[in-house]
């Protein structure tokens, strides 16, 4: 399954994006969905997922309260809406799938896309 994420840019701090996450071809409804971000020298964190129907999420210490996840399954896409932007929010943002929503928070996943870049600005 090949994953595609878009939507990153530079914003200032308190700005807010919106990234997204397709599967053209596929049937993203098949897998849960998860985010993640990797800042440089540091490794790949998770931020947020969300199961199969969209009925479950899960975020980060980080992300919740200022970041939603969410998907529709009609349109094979999963979105990350990120209010309230930090610098410390800089990153490479990638979205993932898999069967299980438990991986995702442990950073596992058997699908990855390749990142979209966020830059905060203070």
């Amino acid at each position: 399954v090949q994953l595609q994420a878009s939507g990153g840019g530079l914003v200032q701090a308190g700005g807010t994006l919106r990234l997204s996450c397709a599967a053209p071809g596929r049937t993203l409804s098949r897998w849960a969905v998860g985010w993640f971000r990797q800042a440089p020298g540091s490794e790949r964190e998770f931020v947020a997922a969300i199961n199969r129907s969209g009925s479950k999420s899960d975020y980060s210490d980080s992300a919740r309260g200022r970041f939603t996840i969410s998907r529709d399954n009609a349109k094979n896409t999963a979105y990350l809406q990120m209010n309230n932007l930090k610098p410390e929010d800089t990153a490479i943002y990638f979205c993932a799938a898999d069967n299980f929503l438990q991986s995702l928070n442990r950073v596992i996943a058997d699908y990855w896309g390749r990142g979209t870049l966020v830059t905060v600005s203070s």
